[in-house]
C-alpha cells in the first residue's frame, strides 16, 4: 500500500500486483492524491499536471467502481482548480462523448457513470469558470437520463444537482428543462432514484422561482405521488423538498425576489396545500369535482407520514421566531387536520392521524422554542382546548336535539382534545418546575381547563386529560396532593354522572401512577382515601344500572393504581383487598353453573368488566409489591384466579346466548388473566396447564378469530442485530413515533390510551413519552404468546409434541394472508417458548419433539416473507442452544449446506444462509467449530452473487454473525474475508445500502477478531490494518447514514486496539459534522466514538474540532455550529435538543471525560462555558447564543449546498433566527460540572485555593489559571442556580454553594490580614439561601439548604454576630416548624419528606452547636490577655480571632438549647429503635416515633441514617456540659404538655429519678454508638465515624458517664472490642487517634472506679493488711478472662495499633525468613502522636489490676514499652525528644514507681521483671553499626530511671551494673558534647542517690574517667557553647562529689578539682584575644574557685599551698577580675546563677 502514496500513479507497482488487488491499489492512490493535492505546492502540481490528467482520464475508461469514480471525479476537478485549466474543455468533451456513446452493455456502464460523475464534479468545483459550455452538457445529461437504467439515472441526477449548485443563477435558461425531465422521475420505481430527484429539485428550487410560484401546486402533487409506496429515505428526502419549497413560497429568498416580480403565497394557501396531502394524498385536488369529497378510499399511510415530516421541515426552515409569531394559526391548522372526517375514517386511522399531528407539534414546539415561548404556546393550547370544550358542552346540553350535526362534531373533537392535551402534557413535563407560571396564572386557568375535559363524553379525551394532569403533577409535585383531593371531592359530589365517575377516576389513577416519579411522595392518608372511594364505588355499582359499568371500572382502576404506591402503603390494605378479590368471583363450580343460567347481556357485561378489573388490580399488586407475595398470599390469590380460568371455558357459550358485543369484555378478561399468570411462578397453577394451554393456543392460532390479527412481539423476540434484514432499524430514527405506523404487523404504531385505561397508571416503557397500549385484539394475542413462553418449559414432553404437531396442522389448514398471520403468531410463540427454555436451562425434549419442532422451523426457512425467515433462523439457533447436542447441530447445519449447494431461488438461499449464522450465534465458536470451514466457504460464495443483492445482504449478515461468535477460531479466515469485503465495497452500487451496512458489520467483526494484534508491525498485520482503514474510508464516504455509522463504529474498534494508526485529524472533524446529522443512529455513533476518544485524548479531540471550525469558516463545504466554545459548546447545545436517552448519557460522559482531562488547564474556558449555560435567561435568544441546529431533520450532509446558498436558504441574515437558551436539564448538568471542576482543582494543586500564591503565580505566568481568582464567578453561578425556578437546578446550586464554602472557607485575604476572602460574599450566600426557607419550598431543597446554612455558620467565615444572624434566623424559623409536631400543617408531600426536612434542621443545629462548643473550648483554653499594652506586637495575628468574643456563636445557640436538646434526644431514640433488626420489629412503637410515622418507616430509616452522627455528638457535648442535664428536670414538667404534643416521651420523664434518666441516656448514647461502630457500612462517610468517636470521648469526660461505664465492665469491654474492630477496617490516622482518646477515657473511668472501691474497702478493714490484694482485675490468681476483662480488651487494641505503626515490634515478623531488618526511622507526625498515646495508656493498665493480675500483663507491657523506646529513640536534628520516646520514658517511670513494688506476695516476680526490663534496655542501647543514629541520651535516661526508681531490686546485680557502667562510659566518651553534658547530668543524679549501696560502685567506676576527661580540657579548650556546657556539667558533678566526701578525704578530692579549675584560667595577656567560649570557661572556673574557697577554707589552703604555680595563676586572675569595674563585677556576679541551669531539658521531668 505504501507504493500507492505518490503524486503520480506508480504504474510499475500496479502492473506487478494481482488483478484482484488493483482496484484497491488505485483507490488508495486516489485517496492519497485527494489529501495531497490540496496541500501540495502549485508549481509541483503544474509540472506533473499533464501526466496526471492522462492517468486520471485513463482511469475513467477502466470501469471504476462507485467509491473510486467519486474520488476520481473529485481529484480531477481539484487538479484543474489548482493547476492550469487549458485542457479542461478537452476532458469535458471526452466525458460528454462517453456519455453520448450508444454502448449499453453492463460492462461499459461503470465507465459511463464515471464520466457523468466527472462532469458533475467539474461544474461543482469550477462553476461559472466553465463559461457557456453548460447548455450542451445539461442537454447531454438530460438525453442520457431518458434512456438510462436506475443506477445511471441516480448518477446523472446527482451530477445535475452538482451542476446546478456550481452554476447558481447562471443556469436559469436550463431550469425549466431540468424540472420537466426530473419531475416525472419522482415516481420512479427505484427508491434511490426518487431520493436523487428530490435532492436535485431541492437544489433547483434555490434559483428556480417558478417552482414556488406558478408550479407550486404541481410540485406539491408530485411530492404526494412520490410518497406513495415510498421507503424511509424517500420520505425524508421528499419531505425536505416539499417543506423547503413551501417555506420558500411563504418567505421567498431576497435575491430571487429582487430579480423578478414575485407573487408571494399566503400562509393559508400554503397550509391548505399541505393539508390536501395529509387528508387526500396524491390522488388529486378539490378542483377535480365534488365526487372526490364523498368518495371513500383512505390516504396511503406513507403519504400521510411523509407530509407530516414535511410540515416539520416547513416550520423548522422558517425558524423558531416565525413559529412564535404564527403559533396560533399553525396550531388551529394542525388541530383541524385531526378533526377532519377524512383523517378519522376508522378508529385505527384516527389514532394514526393523531400520532402524526402530535409528532408535528412535539418536533416543532419542543425543539424550536425556548422556555418562555413554550409557556406562551401552552397558553394557546389551553385556549384551543377550552374553545373545543365549550362547543362540546353546547352539544351535550342541547336537549331539544336541534343541533343534528353536533354528534359528529363531538366525536371529531375527541381527537383534537387528545392531540392538544398530549402536547400540553409533554410541554409541561419537559418544562418541569419552570412551567409554574403556566399553572399559576389565573388568566390561563390551565388546571380548570384540563379538568373540565374529564367530563368529555368520549373516553379517549377523558384519558388524555387525566394523562395531562399526571404530567402537571410530575413536573410540579406540589400540585399532586391538591389535585388528588380535588378529584376525590368531585367523584364524591358527582357520583351520579357516568362521565364524572369515569373521568375523575382516570385522573386519580393517573396521579397515583405519577407518584413514583415524585421523590417526595404523597401523604400516607391519601391511600386510605383512595381505598374508601374505590370501595364505595364497587359497593354502589349495582344500585343504578345507568352507572354500574362506570362505577365498577372506576373502582377497580383506582385499586390497581393504588398498588403502584408500593408495599409500604399496600401492606395496610392487603386483607381488605384479598377479600374484595375473593368476592368478585364465584366460590365454587356449583355457583359458576348457577351463574350461567342467570342474567341478561347487560349484567354479564358488568360482571365481565368487574372481573377483568379485579384481575387487573391483582396484576398491579403482583407487579408492584413483590415483597408482600408470601406463600399464603399467593395461595389466596390463586382461588379467584383459578375460578377465572374455569370461567373462561364457559364464556363462549354465554356470548352465543347474549350476543357478540360481549366479545370485547371477554377478551379483556382473558388479557388480564394472561397478564397476571405471566407474573406468578408457573408452579402455582400447574393443575390448570391443560385448560390454559388450550386457550392460549386457540388465541394465537386465531381459531375463534376471523380477523387475521398478528402479534407485535416478533420484532422484540428476534435479535436486535437482525434489524437490517427486517428493516426495523426504522424504530431507531427521530421519526420513530410515526414510522411505526408503516410496520407490517397488525395495528402497528396505533397505541393509544383508550385501548387499555390501566396503562394510565403503569410505568411508561423506556423511551416512550406516553404509554400507548395496542388495540385489544393485538394485546390479547401478545399476552397469550408471552404466557406461552413462560408456561412451555414446565409442560410435559407429550403435550409439547401435541402442540407442535397442532401448529403444523394449523399452518397447513390456513390459506393466503391468513396463513401468513397464523404462521407469524405461531413462530413468535415458538420463539418465546425456546427463549423460556433457555432461561430455565431446560431441554427441548426427546427425539420426536425435536423432529416436530425442526420440521416446523425448516418449513419456514423458505417462506417468501422475510420476517418469517428471520424468525425461523432465530428459532433454529435457539433450538440448537436448547438441545445442545453435537449430532443434532451437525444435522441442522448439514441440511442447510445441502440446500444452499443446490437451491437457485433467492428465498431459500437467504433463509438457509441466515440459519447458518444463527446456529453459530447461539452455539458459539466451540460448539460449531467443525462446520466453520464449510459455512464460511459457502457464505463467501453467496456474498459474491451480484445478481441478487438480497442474497448478498443475508449472506454477509450471517458471515458477520459467524465472525462475531467464532472469536479467535476465525483468525485463519480473516484475510480472504477481508479481501472479499473490500472488493464488494468497491463494486456494489451505493443504492444497495443494506449490502453496505452488512459489509460494515463484517468489517467491525473482523477488526474485533484480530484485536490487539492490530498494533503489530508484521507484513501481514500491516496489510490487514491498511485494508481495514481503506474499508472504513469507503464507508465514511457513502451517502447512506447507516453505512457512515458503521464506518464510525469500525474506526472506534480500530482506535481501541491500535490507537496510533487511527488518524484523529481526519476522524474528529468527520464526527463533528455528523453531530448535526438528521439521523439518530449516525449521531449516536458519532457521540459514542467521541466518548471513547475523549477518554484517552480529550485535548487532541478538542483541538481538531476547533481547527475544523476555523476551516469551516473559510471553506464552502459545510455549515457547522462550532463557535469559540468549541466541541464542548456543541455538545452542551445538543443536550438541549436531543431526547434519546442513550445519546444524552453518552454526551454527558464525553463532556465528563473532557472536563476531567482539560478543566484544570483551561479553567477560564470551562468556567465560562458553565457560566454561559447557567446564565441563560429563559427568554428566547437569551444570554447565550448556542447555535442550535437550524433543522433537526436536516438533509444528509448538506454537502450538496454551497455556503452562500445555504445562508440565503435561511433568510438573508442568519441573526434573525433566535437560538434556544439552554433548557433546565442542561443547566443542571452545568451546575454538576461546576462541582466537578472544584473537585478536580482540589486534587490537582493546592494553589487553586490560596489567593496570595495564586496572585504571585499569575504575575509570573499570566496564562496560568487558578480557581481562586474566579471565586466571584463561582459564587455567582451557584447563586444563579440556587435561586432558579427549577427544583433540580436549585439542588445542584445549593450543592455547589456548599462545596465552595467548604473549599474556600479558610482561604485568607492577603490585603486584610485576619480576614478570609469569602467574607465579601455574605450577602450573596444569604440571598441564595433565603428562598429555600420559604413555606412553599419542597422539603428536599429546604433540607439541602439547612446543610448549607450549618456549613456556612460553622465555617467561621463570618465573625460579626449581626451578619451571622441573617442566616441563623433562617435556621431558627425552621426549628419552629420542627417543634410544631406531627400532622399539624396541611401536608403536600409524604410524611417521610417531613421527616427528612425536620431531621435536616436538627442536624444543621447540631453541627452549629458542635462548632460553637469547639470555639468556646478553644477560647477558654487560651490564657486570658488583660495586658494588651506592652505586648501589642506579638498579638497582631490574633486580632481577627478576637473580634469574635469567645462565646459569640454559643450565645446564638444557647436560647434554643432547652428545646433542641429535647428534640435531639427524641431523634436519637427514634434512630435507635429504627436500627433494631427486623425480628424486633414488634418493639417499635405502633404510632411511630417523634419524627416518623410507622407507614413511612423504610424511607425514614435512610433520612435518620444520614443525620444521626452530628446529633449524637451535639447531645454528648450538651450532656457533658450540663452534667447530664442535671438542672433541666424541674422546668420540664409544666412545659411538656404545652410545648411538645409530638413527644409523648417528654412528659413521663419528670417522674424518673436523676440516676435513672442518666442511665437511660447513657444506654441510648452508647447503644447508638456501639451499634454503628460495630459495622459502619463502607459507604458511610468517615465524618460519621469521627462524629461518633468524638461524641463518645466527650461523653466519657463527664463524671456521670464515667461511673456508668465503670460499673458495668462488660459494657466497657464491648466498647473496646468494637473499637478494635473499627481500627481493623478504617485507616485514617485521625480515626485512630480519636479511638485512643476514647480508650484513654474508658481506662480513666475504670481507674477512678477502682480507686473508689479501694478507698471504701480500706476504710472498712483498716486493721487487716493486704486486704486490697484481690481488688482489681485478675484477683488472686492473676487470670484475665478474654471477653470479660477490660485490661485484656485494651491490650488487644493497643497492641494492634503499635504493631500497625511499628511492625518491627512483632517478634513473628523477625523470625520469618523473608524479614529484612528495618532501620528505625522517624515516624510521621500523626503516627508518632498515636504511638505516644498508646504507650501512655499501656502504662496505666497495671493500675487496673490486682497485684497478681498486674504480674500477668506487666511482661507484655514492659516488652512493648521498651520495644517502642528501641524503635523510636532516633536522634533528631534539633535534639528534641520524639513524642513516643518521652511517652515510653514516662511509662517506665509510672510502672517502676507504682505501689506494686511494696506488695510482698509478688516480690520475686517483680524483681525479676525489673531486672529483665533493664537488661532489655541495655541490650537495645548497645552501640551497633546498624543503628548509627540511635539516641543515646534517651537510652541513658531510661537506664537512670531504672537505677533511681528501682534501686533496691538492682543493687548487687553485677551483670546489670557492668552494663550500665559501660553505657555511661560510652556516653562520657561520646563525640557529641550534648550527649556528654546529658550524661554528666544523669550521672550526677545516680551519684546523689540516697542508697549508697547503689551509688558507690558507680562513683568508683566512673569518677576517675571523669577527672581524666576534665583534665584533658586544658589541652583542647572548648570551641562551641555545647562543649563549654559539657565541661561545666562535668565540673558540677565533681563539685558535688567533693561535697559528698567525708571530711578526712576532702583534701584529696579538692586536689583533683582545684588544679583542674585553675588550669582553665587564662593569663591576663591572652584573655583579651581569646574567643568568646574560651573566655566563658575562664569566667566559670574563676567563679567556682571563688565559691569553693570560702566553702572548705582549710582544705583549700592546703591544696593551694602545696602548688605555688597554682597560687600565682589564681591571684593574677583575681586581680584582673577586680580591675574591671565594680558594675561589671556586679553584673557578672549574677551570671553564674543563670548559667547553672542545664540547657537541655526534657519536655517532661522524669525525676
Amino acid at each position: 500500500m505504501e507504493l500507492a502514496h505518490s503524486l503520480l500513479l506508480n504504474e510499475d507497482a500496479l502492473a506487478q500486483i494481482t488483478e484482484a488487488k488493483r482496484p484497491v491499489f488505485i483507490f488508495e492512490w486516489l485517496r492519497f492524491l485527494d489529501k495531497v493535492l490540496v496541500a501540495a505546492n502549485k508549481v509541483d502540481v503544474k509540472e506533473k499536471q499533464k501526466k496526471l490528467v492522462e492517468q486520471l482520464t485513463g482511469l475513467i475508461s477502466s470501469a471504476p467502481g462507485p467509491p473510486t469514480r467519486k474520488l476520481l471525479a473529485k481529484n480531477l476537478a481539484t487538479l484543474y482548480s489548482i493547476g492550469d485549466t487549458f485542457t479542461v474543455f478537452q476532458t469535458l468533451d471526452k466525458c460528454n462523448d462517453i456519455i453520448k456513446s450508444k454502448d449499453d452493455t453492463p460492462a461499459y456502464l461503470p465507465t459511463k457513470l464515471a464520466a457523468v460523475a466527472c462532469v458533475g464534479a467539474f461544474y461543482e468545483k469550477m462553476g461559472r469558470m466553465l463559461g457557456s459550455s453548460f447548455p450542451d452538457t445539461i442537454n447531454n445529461l438530460l438525453k442520457a437520463l431518458k434512456s438510462a437504467e436506475s443506477q445511471g439515472r441516480g448518477e446523472i441526477l446527482l451530477s445535475l444537482q452538482k451542476v446546478l449548485s456550481g452554476l447558481g443563477g447562471a443556469a436559469a435558461s436550463c431550469h425549466r428543462d431540468i424540472y420537466k425531465n426530473a419531475r416525472s422521475l419522482l415516481t420512479d420505481r427505484s427508491m434511490a432514484v426518487r431520493c436523487m430527484v428530490a435532492k436535485c429539485l431541492l437544489e433547483l428550487q434555490n434559483e428556480a422561482v417558478f417552482m414556488w410560484t406558478t408550479e407550486l401546486e404541481n410540485v406539491a402533487t408530485l411530492c404526494f405521488k412520490a410518497l406513495e409506496g415510498s421507503n424511509y429515505g424517500v420520505r425524508v428526502a421528499v419531505a425536505k423538498l416539499l417543506g423547503t419549497v413551501m417555506a420558500t413560497a411563504l418567505m421567498p429568498k431576497q435575491a430571487a425576489v429582487m430579480r423578478q416580480n414575485v407573487k408571494r403565497a399566503t400562509l393559508e394557501e400554503v397550509l391548505e396545500l399541505m393539508a390536501t396531502g395529509f387528508l387526500r394524498g396524491g390522488s388529486g385536488f378539490l378542483k377535480s369535482g365534488g365526487e372526490m369529497l364523498k368518495g371513500g378510499g383512505s390516504v396511503s399511510r406513507e403519504v400521510r407520514v411523509g407530509v407530516t415530516q414535511a410540515y416539520v421541515v416547513f416550520v423548522t426552515t422558517l425558524g423558531g421566531q416565525w413559529l412564535e409569531r404564527n403559533f396560533a394559526t399553525f396550531l388551529s391548522h394542525v388541530l383541524d387536520l385531526v378533526s377532519h372526517p377524512r383523517a378519522t375514517q376508522t378508529h385505527v386511522e384516527a389514532v394514526y392521524s393523531r400520532r402524526c399531528v402530535s409528532f408535528m407539534l412535539r418536533a416543532t414546539l419542543g425543539g424550536l422554542l425556548g422556555e418562555k415561548a413554550q409557556i406562551a404556546a401552552g397558553k394557546e393550547i389551553c385556549q384551543a382546548i377550552s374553545k373545543q370544550m365549550r362547543a362540546v358542552e353546547a352539544v351535550v346540553n342541547d336537549i331539544s336535539g336541534e343541533n343534528k350535526a353536533g354528534a359528529s362534531d363531538v366525536s371529531a373533537s375527541q381527537h383534537v382534545m387528545v392531540c392538544a392535551l398530549k402536547e400540553l402534557g409533554s410541554l409541561v413535563q419537559s418544562l418541569s418546575a419552570t412551567a409554574s407560571p403556566l399553572i399559576q396564572e389565573p388568566s390561563i386557568g390551565l388546571l380548570e381547563t384540563v379538568t373540565s375535559v374529564l367530563l368529555h363524553p368520549s373516553m379517549a379525551a377523558r384519558l388524555a386529560a387525566a394523562w395531562c394532569l399526571r404530567c402537571v403533577a410530575v413536573a410540579l409535585p406540589y400540585q399532586l396532593t391538591p389535585l388528588l383531593d380535588r378529584c376525590a371531592e368531585r367523584i364524591n359530589n358527582l357520583k351520579s354522572s357516568p362521565e364524572a365517575v369515569s373521568g375523575y377516576s382516570f385522573a386519580m389513577a393517573a396521579l397515583l401512577g405519577g407518584v413514583h416519579q415524585c421523590p417526595l411522595g404523597i401523604p400516607h392518608s391519601k391511600g386510605k382515601l383512595v381505598v374508601s372511594i374505590a370501595e364505595d364505588l364497587l359497593r354502589t355499582a349495582a344500585q343504578n344500572s345507568r352507572l354500574s359499568l362506570q362505577r365498577t371500572q372506576a373502582g377497580w382502576l383506582l385499586l390497581g393504581a393504588l398498588m403502584t404506591l408500593g408495599p409500604s402503603l399496600v401492606r395496610y390494605h392487603l386483607p381488605k383487598m384479598l377479600l374484595l378479590w375473593r368476592n368478585v368471583f364465584p366460590r365454587s363450580q356449583k355457583e359458576l353453573e348457577a351463574e350461567k343460567a342467570r342474567g341478561d347481556s347487560f349484567t354479564w357485561q358488568v360482571t365481565l368488566e368487574g372481573r377483568a378489573g379485579a384481575l387487573c388490580a391483582m396484576r398491579s399488586f403482583v407487579a408492584h409489591c413483590p415483597e408482600l407475595l408470601t406463600e399464603d398470599v399467593i395461595r389466596r390469590l390463586m382461588t379467584p384466579i383459578e375460578c377465572a380460568m374455569t370461567m373462561m371455558s364457559h364464556v363462549p357459550a354465554i356470548i352465543k346466548v347474549h350476543g357478540a358485543h360481549l366479545k370485547a369484555s371477554a377478551a379483556m378478561v382473558r388479557l388480564r388473566l394472561y397478564d397476571i399468570l405471566a407474573l406468578l411462578p408457573p408452579k402455582t397453577y400447574e393443575g390448570s396447564f391443560n385448560a390454559l394451554l388450550r386457550e392460549l393456543v386457540a388465541e394465537f392460532t386465531l381459531t375463534d378469530n376471523s380477523a387475521n390479527t398478528t402479534t407485535s412481539l416478533l420484532r422484540s423476540l428476534c435479535h436486535y442485530d437482525d434489524s437490517v434484514l427486517m428493516g426495523s432499524w426504522l424504530q431507531e430514527t427521530d421519526h420513530k413515533s410515526i414510522e411505526d405506523q408503516l410496520q407490517p404487523n397488525s395495528a402497528s404504531g396505533s397505541g393509544a390510551l383508550e385501548h387499555d385505561p390501566s396503562s394510565i397508571y403503569l410505568r411508561v416503557p423506556v423511551g416512550e413519552a406516553i404509554p400507548g397500549p395496542l388495540p385489544l385484539g393485538v394485546s390479547v394475542i401478545d399476552a397469550s404468546v408471552a404466557l406461552f413462553g413462560v408456561v412451555f418449559p414446565h409442560v410435559s414432553f407429550k403435550h409439547r409434541l401435541q402442540m407442535l404437531d397442532h401448529f403444523a396442522e394449523c399452518i397447513k389448514q390456513a390459506k393466503g394472508v391468513r396463513q401468513q398471520a397464523v404462521q407469524l403468531n405461531i413462530f413468535t410463540a415458538v420463539l418465546s417458548a425456546l427463549k423460556g427454555l433457555a432461561e430455565n436451562k431446560s431441554t427441548l425434549g426427546p427425539e420426536e419433539v425435536r423432529k416436530s419442532a425442526l420440521a416446523l422451523v425448516m418449513g419456514a426457512l423458505d417462506n417468501p416473507n422475510p420476517i418469517l425467515r428471520c424468525a425461523a433462523g432465530e428459532a433454529l439457533g435457539r433450538m440448537a442452544q436448547v438441545v445442545g447436542e453435537a449430532t443434532f447441530i451437525a444435522r441442522m447445519a448439514q441440511t442447510s449446506f445441502d440446500k444452499l449447494k443446490s437451491a437457485r431461488d433467492v428465498v431459500s438461499r437467504t433463509g438457509h444462509s441466515l440459519a447458518l449464522g444463527c446456529l453459530h450465534r447461539y452455539v458459539g465458536g466451540i460448539g460449531s467449530g467443525q462446520h466453520l470451514k464449510t459455512s464460511v466457504s459457502i457464505l463467501l460464495a453467496l456474498a459474491q452473487d451480484g445478481s441478487s443483492h438480497e442474497v448478498q445482504t443475508w449472506a454477509l449478515h450471517s458471515l458477520a454473525l459467524i465472525v462475531d461468535s467464532s472469536g479467535p477460531m476465525y483468525r485463519g479466515y480473516v484475510e480472504p474475508t477481508l479481501s472479499l469485503v473490500l472488493t464488494l465495497l468497491l463494486t456494489v452500487p451505493p443504492s444497495h445500502t443494506e449490502v453496505h451496512q452488512c459489509l460494515g458489520r463484517c468489517l467491525g467483526a473482523l477488526i474485533t477478531t484480530v484485536g490487539p494484534e492490530l498494533q503489530g508491525n508484521g507484513a501481514t498485520i500491516s496489510t490487514i490494518r491498511s485494508s481495514c482503514l481503506v474499508g472504513c474510508a469507503i464507508m465514511q464516504d457513502h451517502s447512506d447514514s447507516l453505512v457512515q455509522a458503521a464506518a464510525i463504529s469500525c474506526l472506534q474498534q480500530l482506535h481501541m486496539f491500535a490507537p496510533r494508526h487511527v488518524n484523529l485529524s481526519s476522524l474528529v472533524p468527520c464526527l463533528c459534522v455528523h453531530l448535526c446529522s438528521s439521523h439518530l443512529l449516525l449521531r449516536r455513533a458519532a457521540v459514542a466514538c467521541l466518548r471513547q476518544l475523549a477518554q484517552r485524548e480529550a485535548a487532541e479531540v478538542c483541538e481538531y474540532a476547533m481547527s475544523l471550525a476555523k476551516r469551516a469558516g473559510d471553506s464552502t463545504t459545510i455549515n457547522l455550529n462550532i463557535t469559540e466554545t468549541g466541541l464542548e459548546g456543541v455538545l452542551f447545545g445538543m443536550l438541549d435538543r436531543e431526547t434519546d436517552r442513550k445519546l444524552c448519557s453518552d454526551i454527558h460522559d464525553t463532556l465528563g471525560h473532557m472536563l476531567s482531562s482539560l478543566a484544570v488547564e483551561k479553567l477560564s474556558h470551562w468556567l465560562k462555558l458553565c457560566k454561559d449555560v447557567l446564565a441563560a435567561t429563559t427568554d428566547v435568544g437569551g444570554a447565550v447564543a448556542f447555535e442550535v441546529e437550524k433543522d433537526e431533520e436536516d438533509s444528509e450532509k448538506k454537502d450538496e449546498m454551497d455556503d452562500d446558498t445555504m445562508f440565503t436558504g435561511l433568510g438573508e441574515d442568519d441573526k434573525s433566527k433566535p437560538s434556544v437558551a439552554p433548557r433546565w436539564v442542561t443547566r443542571v448538568f452545568a451546575a454538576d460540572c461546576l462541582c466537578r471542576i472544584i473537585l478536580l482543582c482540589e486534587n490537582a494543586d493546592k494553589t487553586h485555593f490560596d489567593l496570595a500564591a495564586a496572585r504571585s503565580a499569575q504575575a509570573k505566568n499570566p496564562k496560568g489559571d487558578l480557581l481562586v481568582l474566579h471565586l466571584s464567578d463561582l459564587i455567582r453561578m451557584a447563586f444563579m442556580a440556587a435561586t432558579d425556578h427549577s427544583n433540580q437546578l436549585r439542588m445542584a446550586g445549593l450543592q455547589a454553594l456548599e462545596d465552595i464554602i467548604k473549599k474556600f472557607a479558610s482561604v485568607p485575604e492577603p490585603e486584610f490580614p485576619g480576614h478570609v476572602i469569602l467574607e465579601q460574599y455574605q450577602a450573596n450566600v444569604g440571598a441564595a439561601l433565603r428562598p429555600a426557607f420559604s413555606p412553599d419550598t419542597p422539603s428536599d431543597i429546604t433540607a439541602k439548604a439547612c446543610q448549607v446554612c450549618s456549613t456556612w455558620i460553622g465555617s467561621g467565615v463570618v465573625s460579626d454576630l449581626n451578619d451571622l444572624r441573617r442566616v441563623h434566623n433562617l435556621l431558627v424559623s425552621s426549628l419552629d416548624k420542627v417543634q410544631a409536631g406531627k400532622g399539624s400543617s396541611s401536608q403536600l408531600y409524604s410524611e417521610s419528606a417531613t421527616t427528612m426536612e425536620k431531621l435536616a434542621v436538627l442536624k444543621a443545629w447540631a453541627e452549629v452547636y458542635v462548632v460553637a462548643m469547639k470555639i468556646k473550648k478553644e477560647a477558654e483554653s487560651k490564657p486570658a490577655k488583660p495586658l494588651r499594652s506592652g505586648d501589642e506586637d506579638e498579638d497582631e495575628e490574633d486580632v481577627g480571632a478576637d473580634v469574635l468574643p469567645p462565646d459569640s456563636l454559643i450565645t446564638l445557640v444557647q436560647p434554643e438549647l432547652p428545646s433542641l436538646s429535647r428534640l435531639w434526644l427524641a431523634m436519637l431514640r427514634d434512630y435507635a429503635l429504627l436500627t433494631l433488626p427486623a425480628e424486633f420489629s414488634s418493639q417499635l412503637p405502633p404510632d411511630g416515633g417523634a419524627f416518623y410515622t410507622p407507614e413511612t418507616i423504610d424511607t425514614a430509616r435512610l433520612h435518620y441514617r444520614s443525620s444521626w452522627a452530628p446529633v449524637l455528638h451535639a447531645v454528648a457535648l450538651w450532656l457533658s456540659s450540663t452534667g447530664f442535664g442535671a438542672g433541666e428536670e424541674k422546668e420540664e414538667v409544666p412545659s411538656a404538655p404545652s410545648k411538645a404534643p409530638a413527644l409523648p416521651q417528654g412528659a413521663p420523664s419528670s417522674t424518673k429519678t436523676f440516676e435513672e434518666s442518666v442511665k437511660d441516656r447513657m444506654h441510648l448514647m452508647l447503644g447508638v454508638s456501639i451499634e454503628f461502630l460495630c459495622f459502619p457500612r463502607p459507604e458511610e462517610p468517615i465524618e460519621h465515624v469521627m462524629s461518633c468517636l468524638q461524641a463518645l470521648c466527650t461523653l466519657l469526660e463527664s463524671p456521670c458517664a464515667k461511673t456508668h461505664i465503670a460499673e458495668d465492665q462488660l459494657l466497657a469491654v464491648e466498647l473496646l472490642n468494637v473499637l478494635h474492630r473499627l481500627l481493623l477496617t478504617r485507616d485514617p490516622p485521625a480515626v485512630q487517634l480519636q479511638v485512643t482518646a476514647v480508650v484513654q477515657e474508658t481506662i480513666r473511668a475504670a481507674q477512678d472506679h477502682l480507686q473508689r472501691q479501694r478507698s471504701s474497702k480500706g476504710k472498712e478493714e483498716e486493721g487487716e493488711k493486704d486486704s486490697q490484694s484481690s481488688l482489681g482485675e485478675g484477683g488472686d490468681t492473676g487470670e484475665l478472662i478474654p471477653g470479660k476483662s477490660l485490661v485484656f480488651a485494651a491490650m488487644e487494641l493497643l497492641v494492634f495499633i503499635l504493631v500497625r505503626h511499628l511492625p518491627q515490634l512483632n517478634t513473628r515478623v523477625k523470625e520469618s525468613p523473608s524479614h529484612v531488618p528495618l532501620r528505625p526511622q522517624r515516624l510521621p507526625e500523626e503516627s508518632a502522636r498515636l504511638v505516644a498515646n498508646t504507650v501512655s495508656i499501656l502504662a496505666e493498665l497495671p493500675s487496673l489490676c490486682s497485684p497478681a493480675g498486674s504480674m500477668t500483663i506487666l511482661p507484655t507491657v514492659l516488652f512493648l514499652i521498651t520495644g517502642v523506646l528501641r524503635e523510636t529513640a532516633v536522634k533528631t536534628s534539633d535534639n528534641s525528644v520524639p513524642l513516643p520516646v518521652s511517652a515510653a520514658l514516662q511509662g517506665i517511670k509510672t510502672i517502676i514507681t507504682s505501689p506494686l513494688a511494696r506488695v510482698e506476695s509478688i516480690q520475686t516476680q517483680w524483681t525479676g521483671l525489673v531486672r529483665s526490663s533493664l537488661a532489655s534496655v541495655l541490650e537495645y542501647s548497645q552501640p551497633d553499626e546498624s543503628r548509627p543514629d540511635m539516641d543515646e541520651v534517651s537510652m541513658l535516661t531510661a537506664i537512670t530511671l531504672f537505677l533511681l526508681s528501682a534501686s533496691s531490686e538492682l543493687v548487687g546485680v553485677t551483670v546489670l551494673q557492668k552494663g550500665c557502667m559501660d553505657r555511661f562510659r560510652n556516653g562520657l566518651n561520646s563525640s557529641d558534647p550534648g550527649v556528654q553534658a546529658r550524661c554528666y547530668q544523669l550521672l550526677l543524679s545516680v551519684f546523689q542517690h540516697s542508697s549508697r549501696a547503689l551509688s558507690t560502685p558507680y562513683i568508683h567506676a566512673l569518677a576517675p574517667l571523669m577527672v581524666e576527661k576534665l583534665k584533658a580540657v586544658e589541652r583542647s579548650r572548648p570551641g562551641t557553647a555545647a562543649e563549654l556546657q559539657a565541661v561545666q556539667e562535668g565540673i558540677r558533678v565533681l563539685e558535688n562529689l567533693v561535697g559528698m566526701g567525708e571530711e578526712q578525704n576532702r583534701v584529696q578530692l579538692l586536689a583533683l578539682l582545684v588544679p583542674t579549675l585553675v588550669s582553665y584560667l587564662l593569663d591576663e595577656n591572652a584573655i583579651s584575644s581569646a574567643p568568646q567560649v574560651s573566655k566563658g570557661l575562664h569566667d566559670f572556673a574563676l567563679q567556682n574557685l571563688m565559691r569553693i574557697g570560702p566553702l572548705y577554707p582549710a582544705a583549700f589552703k592546703i591544696v593551694i599551698g602545696a602548688a605555688p604555680e597554682l597560687k600565682t595563676r589564681l591571684e593574677s586572675a583575681i586581680r584582673a577580675n577586680q580591675a574591671s569595674s565594680k558594675a561589671k563585677a556586679a553584673a557578672r556576679q549574677a551570671q553564674p546563677t543563670v548559667q547553672a541551669t542545664p540547657t537541655i531539658k526534657l519536655k517532661t521531668s522524669f525525676f
